[in-house]
């Protein structure tokens, strides 16, 4: 629900109700994961998608149902042997979803939607009769937007219920430090790619909201100046920071600077030559080899392209691969699950009983 807000608010504050399907478990493989919705309208619109077509027709006679009748239904879609491949899931696996209706009376909703919209950490729970509930702390920084990352104890207490618990974190943030032609392709996939983006310069005629329109920030300022400025409770393990001054007097600060940090990656562009270069200054600076090994330099995975937008293609890559653990290799040439979704780390509270179908 969570990652749907900015087409469920203009729809909610226009006085329409909307019915929301949301993934409470997945079996075997299936595109999207636990916490995965979409939304339908009284007209038919749909908002997101939960399987990317495999069972969105199914998905929207459910929501219909849920709009017309009112009342909070489940469903399971999606087969688990050999017949999956002729009906449901083309992937193979199966996902239980519940359907529930949002009012735009919804006081709950509304402030959890509006939240998620504009950037701030919420979490709520949505109840068997689709009753959805403020919860009070901040989620799991690493988990994706909208995805199911707290639940209630498994063993619950007789008359109690289940609750699919959603969360939405903040953007993860992307730091560009410098503002050349790689910046600026740099900012505009990350954008793209759902980071928010803020872009410092020593040199104010580059660094303008002109030259970087999807930046969230753009900054005139010495860059290690302003990254020892930063408030280390909007920085987390998502938190990337990549730079690309091609100057040692601006980058060597800067990358010292953001060693120290609470980041989770650290990156910078420049030749080999440079880059060993650095790293000598670097170490005259006191940094010690553990911390220089967390540099990630030169930056990029290995893509072979040369553009600026290619370059920025291949600095994303390798930020996604570090954080998640991926090995960049192609995935014809790797065994396993597609998507590595660690089914025992689901909790089995996220999701109604087996049993339960409607209620």
């Amino acid at each position: 629900m969570l990652e749907l807000t900015r087409d469920l608010l203009p729809v909610l504050r226009g006085g329409e109700a909307v019915a929301v399907v949301t993934v409470m478990r997945v079996a075997r493989s299936a595109p999207r994961g636990v916490g995965a919705s979409m939304a339908v309208t009284r007209d038919g619109a749909v908002i997101g998608s939960i399987s990317g077509g495999c069972v969105e027709g199914e998905s929207v006679a459910l929501a219909l149902a849920v709009l017309a009748t009112g009342r909070t239904r489940t469903a399971s879609f999606g087969f688990t042997d050999e017949t999956a491949h002729a009906a449901g899931l083309a992937c193979g696996g199966s996902v239980e979803v519940l359907a529930y209706r949002i009012e735009p009376t919804d006081a709950a909703a509304l402030s959890a939607l509006e939240d998620a919209a504009a950037d701030r950490a919420v979490t709520v729970t949505v109840g068997l009769d689709g009753t959805v509930a403020r919860v009070a702390g901040r989620p799991d920084a690493s988990t994706p937007l909208g995805a199911c990352v707290l639940a209630r104890e498994s063993r619950l207490l007789p008359g109690e219920q289940p609750l699919l618990v959603l969360s939405a974190a903040p953007r993860p943030r992307l730091i560009v430090v410098g503002a050349g032609e790689h910046a600026a392709a740099l900012c505009r996939l990350a954008a793209a790619g759902g980071w928010r983006v803020s872009v410092c310069d020593v040199w104010p005629l580059l660094v303008t909201a002109e030259r970087f329109p999807a930046a969230a920030d753009v900054v005139a300022a010495m860059p290690h100046e302003w990254l020892a400025s930063l408030d280390p409770e909007e920085l987390d393990a998502r938190t990337a920071v990549c730079v690309l001054t091609h100057d040692e007097r601006v980058d060597v600060p800067a990358i010292a600077t953001a060693l120290a940090l609470p980041v989770g990656f650290v990156g910078a562009m420049g030749a080999r030559s440079t880059v060993a270069h650095r790293l000598n200054l670097l170490r005259e600076r006191g940094l010690d080899d553990v911390t220089l090994a967390r540099l990630h330099s030169p930056l990029g995975l290995d893509l072979g392209g040369g553009t600026p937008e290619e370059c920025a293609l291949s600095v994303l890559a390798e930020i996604v691969a570090s954080r998640h653990g991926g090995s960049g290799a192609p995935l014809r040439e790797r065994s396993g699950p597609l998507h590595r979704r660690d089914e025992a780390s689901v909790p089995v509270s996220c999701a109604p009983a087996a049993e339960v179908r409607s209620t």
